[in-house]
């Protein structure tokens, strides 16, 4: 081991230059490891959204952002999927079969328009002129509803009103259902949506 003096300048310089190399790398490191998260450009442009839905319970609604817009995950009601069936002579699309590649994929063109029966996932903008309906989850009368409601959803921009399968009733001026988005379950409580390529 030598005796002779420490290089004061030479040991601050070489500490130095190790921080920032330390600090260098951290700042390459974080960018890195966010590239593993779709970018706000991404998700406007439609990246897939996973929703975790174990929290979800009967007659409740959780909203989403996917490509701008809001979706609704609802959870319904035994009554509510009983009542469903009671309601095909009063909607326009009972069997959603106008437009069907825009508004419902294959594996929601049912009764239901879902994948999980008590579960619906909807794009809640009235495809009228774009507005957002309200929810009408209760049944019975309410102002601007029938008397015979059975829950579901009202436009209050134009009266469009549409029922729990996110069916539209007829006479309105909404020409369509609601739009069932591209999604898929990874799990019983985990959804994704913007993407169905394992879907059935």
């Amino acid at each position: 081991m030598s005796d002779s003096p420490v290089d004061s300048s030479k040991r601050t310089w070489i500490i130095t230059s190790a921080c920032a190399g330390a600090v260098g790398g951290v700042a390459t490191a974080v960018p890195f490891v966010s590239s593993f998260q779709p970018s706000e450009k991404a998700k406007a442009a439609g990246a897939a959204v996973e929703v975790d839905i174990s929290n979800l319970k009967e007659g409740e609604k959780l909203t989403v952002e996917w490509r701008g817009k809001p979706v609704w995950i609802i959870k319904r009601t035994p009554e509510q999927l009983k009542d469903l069936p009671t309601l095909d002579g009063e909607l326009a699309d009972p069997k959603s079969e106008r437009h069907p590649d825009e508004f419902t994929p294959v594996y929601a063109r049912n009764d239901l328009r879902s994948i999980k029966p008590e579960v619906l996932v909807v794009v809640g903008i009235c495809t009228h002129l774009g507005c957002s309906p309200t929810d009408k989850f209760h049944s019975g009368p309410q102002p601007s509803l029938p008397n015979d409601w059975k829950g579901g959803f009202l436009c209050p921009c134009h009266g469009s009103t549409f029922d729990m399968a996110g069916r539209v009733f007829k006479n309105k001026p909404a020409p369509d259902n609601l739009q069932v988005p591209p999604h898929m379950y990874l799990s019983d409580t985990r959804l994704l949506i913007g993407d169905d390529k394992k879907a059935a």
